[in-house]
């Protein structure tokens, strides 16, 4: 009997043990920050972006390596069989060390260095841009993962409230006070109520699947920390100049930039380019210094070089006029993605606006279906009214949770749209 109760009592502490290491995986809890974290930490779009930064990065340093000296060395060796070695020595070596400077080039090494600085900046606006997609996906989904977790919740209370109702229902036919279909409604209700729970989670799974994607989770396994019953207000209407902050503007601007550094490198073309050059040689071979007959030879060689553009039919001079219409259609671009901003952020305050309304209105909804719900039921209780009006009451009162769940959690994702809008995010 001790040997039975020690076996059982190992078991049981087995099972109290793995269901408190279940019950604690379960109980991981993430909150908003935290999933924003995860998403930048993992999101693809996001280290694509910093490749190109990486890539600008090296373009550029290659860029800045354009206006100093180079220097370029080679080595040679060589053999002549008959009949060439007659003329030439039967073997030598030669080596030559050559060093170059560009000493005037119309500006294009500079506006070239400048236009590489400008791509990264380019870039980086870029990735900017992908964060602030990236982080409104996160709150997208975060929240319908609270939507999702509340109308649950809600499933399961209106779920209760029908089972209640039902089993006085129940009571009252097996009295024979009332008919059968009152209590079928009831029962069809209820089977609704069943198959909308089953929605309700099918969603949640859904909604934790999609936020467990987009952070780079392996499984659902968590919860989050947030639920709808917290503080809305009204921020104060956006001013529009907020959209300088915003990456896109920065893109633009950078793209005009480039544009004009474009049409800077093409006039460079159009002008003289001045070059130095000091070429150093010394060579090995049985009498290859033709000067005094020895076998060695040492030389230096110097070249300035002037390249001036003379004539070519206005090639060069119509390429300038094309990149300058194509950098005055970009100035157009960013004149109106601006306007385009300054329109979005007005539409984002105005949805915030309507969303906080949209909250006032349903909790004065739900404060009447409660009400309602109560009158109903005190009523019912006394005898005065039918189990259909507390059905029917029950059923405001679901649909009056739910609005304003939908409500709330509109308000969320409106607020994180209008801090995009404003660069703020």
């Amino acid at each position: 009997m001790n040997t039975q109760k020690k076996i059982l009592s190992i078991f049981l502490m087995l099972f109290l043990v793995l269901n408190g290491f279940k019950g604690l995986a379960q109980e991981k809890k993430i909150s908003l920050e935290e999933a924003k974290s995860m998403a930048l930490q993992n999101n693809k779009k996001l280290r694509q972006a910093q490749k190109n930064i990486e890539a600008a990065q090296a373009a550029s340093a290659s860029a800045n390596a354009g206006g100093k000296p180079t220097i370029d060395g080679s080595v040679t060796g060589l053999y002549l069989s008959d009949p060439l070695k007659a003329l030439l020595p039967e073997y030598q070596a030669s080596g030559m060390l050559s060093v170059s400077q560009v000493l005037y080039a119309g500006g294009k090494v500079q506006n070239a260095k400048k236009l590489s600085a400008s791509a990264v900046d380019l870039q980086s606006a870029q990735k900017a841009l992908t964060e602030d997609e990236v982080l409104l996906n996160v709150v997208k989904a975060y929240w319908q993962v609270v939507s999702a977790k509340e109308k649950n919740v809600l499933a399961k209370e209106y779920i209760r409230l029908l089972n209640a109702l039902h089993t006085t229902l129940k009571n009252s036919f097996d009295a024979g006070l009332i008919y059968k279909n009152d209590l079928l409604k009831v029962d069809v209700q209820r089977n609704e109520a069943d198959l909308n729970l089953t929605r309700a989670e099918d969603g949640l799974t859904m909604a934790k699947l999609n936020l467990a994607q987009i952070t780079g989770q392996q499984n659902t396994d968590y919860d989050v920390n947030d639920d709808v019953s917290v503080a809305y207000t009204l921020v104060s209407e956006a001013d529009r100049s907020s959209i300088e902050k915003r990456p896109e503007v920065a893109m633009l601007n950078k793209a005009v930039e480039i544009q004009e550094l474009q049409t800077e490198l093409l006039k460079g073309n159009r002008r003289p380019t001045i070059g130095l050059s000091a070429n150093g040689i010394a060579a090995f071979g049985k009498q290859i210094n033709f000067g005094n007959g020895n076998n060695n030879l040492q030389a230096f060689v110097g070249l300035v070089s002037v390249n001036v553009p003379i004539f070519d039919w206005g090639g060069r001079k119509q390429k300038v006029k094309e990149q300058q219409f194509k950098t005055d259609a970009q100035r157009l671009e960013l004149e109106e993605t601006k306007e385009l901003l300054g329109l979005e952020v007005k539409n984002a305050w105005l949805q915030l606006r309507q969303s906080v309304k949209r909250i006032e209105l349903m909790e004065r909804s739900l404060q009447q279906a409660m009400e309602n719900l109560r009158l109903n039921q005190d009523r019912f209780n006394a005898g005065t009214v039918l189990g259909e009006d507390v059905l029917e009451a029950q059923v405001l009162w679901q649909q009056a949770n739910s609005n304003l769940i939908d409500a709330k959690v509109e308000y969320r994702v409106n607020e994180v749209i209008l801090k995009k809008a404003m660069g703020e995010l």
